[in-house]
């Protein structure tokens, strides 16, 4: 019994299994990543604003890595874009036919890129992002939720592509 056990054990304990987020499949000589103001292909600028500062939160939060401003001092640079911004009603109000309901589609392109060689470490040219919110249908208490919903998406997104970037993905 004790062998089986412990078979199990070694077994187990050998097996690759890892929490989440938690790997780190960049070479070694990457020390400092730099995370440049994004790009913005579209008309909708607040997005694309959070993302750097959220990005780096994040890789503070959870990696081993440095991040610095200088892209000169990096080993490697986290480029962005937001490429497209699709906003449309989801649901309406039967009585005022008013949208109740908004949802957005928006799609990143990213790249991580040793910066000394110019070798891709990690790219996703279609990183798709979507998010729903509500508004008000009463004009004395509209409040427009869009912001607070750009917020929720920048934090998701910079956990998603730190996630994607250290498993691999």
């Amino acid at each position: 019994m004790r062998a089986v056990v412990a078979v199990l054990g070694a077994m187990l304990a050998g097996c690759g299994y890892h929490v989440a987020g938690k790997a780190d499949t960049l070479p070694r000589t990457i020390q400092s990543i730099a995370i440049p103001a994004f790009g913005n292909s579209t008309t909708r600028y607040k997005l694309t604003d959070r993302l750097a500062s959220d990005l780096t939160r994040e890789f503070i939060a959870r990696t081993r890595y440095r991040v610095v401003q200088n892209m000169d001092e990096s080993d490697a640079i986290l480029r962005g874009t937001l490429v497209s911004y699709f906003p449309f009603p989801q649901v309406f109000d039967a009585a005022t036919g008013r949208s109740s309901g908004v949802s957005f589609f928006a799609t990143l392109s990213l790249q991580l890129v040793e910066r000394s060689s110019g070798k891709v470490l990690w790219s996703n040219p279609n990183f798709q992002v979507r998010e729903r919110y509500e508004i008000s249908v009463q004009p004395e208490r509209y409040f427009d939720e869009s912001d607070a919903a750009l917020e929720r998406v920048s934090r998701s997104v910079a956990r998603s592509v730190v996630s994607a970037i250290l498993e691999g993905f």
